[in-house]
């Protein structure tokens, strides 16, 4: 089973990256989050990995560190989520935030996430709320939305707004985290 990989980066597509180590180039499927903070081609980048076997496929799966790839685990332990679907609910918000959506039940929150529906959200709030127990701190996940929404009205795209607001300080309110994503957002 592979742990990590430790090498440089050959290739960054959309949806993977590969990592070349002593001559070998290794696939490795990583969450939108992860690519945004890859680093360039041919730098030197550290992935913490989930080898998932079936019977016809070997996939890799790779993450900055070490919480990521743990939650990750968990939501694949989700019956009906399997990789990409938890590669894709991973890259839609923080951990914390995806966290506190579980612990606080709000299904509402997780169906936001393409191909998540309702009882989707359901299973993964009864499967795993106990295992995370309750999440304390930072804003909560209407403001969250509201900030969310409020960016999309001025034209930025879901994907961007959702990428901004994972680079902005949890415990502001919702006009601080607006300018402060409208900072981060101007910067690209």
């Amino acid at each position: 089973m592979i742990g990590s990989i430790k090498g440089k980066i050959i290739l960054k597509t959309e949806k993977f990256l590969i990592v070349g180590t002593d001559g070998v180039g290794y696939k490795i499927n990583v969450a939108s989050d992860t690519l945004s903070r890859a680093k360039k081609i041919g730098e030197e980048i550290l992935l913490w990995i989930h080898t998932h076997v079936r019977e016809d496929t070997l996939d890799l799966y790779g993450f900055l560190d070490r919480q990521e790839l743990e939650f990750f685990e968990m939501l694949i332990n989700v019956s009906g989520i399997g990789p990409r679907g938890a590669l894709a609910i991973l890259g839609i918000a923080s951990i914390q935030t995806l966290k506190k959506a579980i612990s606080t039940s709000d299904t509402v929150y997780l169906t936001k996430i393409s191909g998540i529906g309702r009882k989707t959200a359901e299973k993964i709030v009864i499967e795993l709320r106990d295992k995370i127990g309750e999440e304390k701190g930072g804003s909560s996940l209407q403001e969250e939305l509201d900030t969310l929404e409020a960016l999309k009205s001025l034209g930025y795209s879901q994907g961007e707004a959702r990428e901004a607001l994972k680079k902005v300080t949890p415990d502001i309110d919702t006009n601080a985290k607006i300018r402060e994503a409208l900072k981060i957002l101007g910067g690209k």
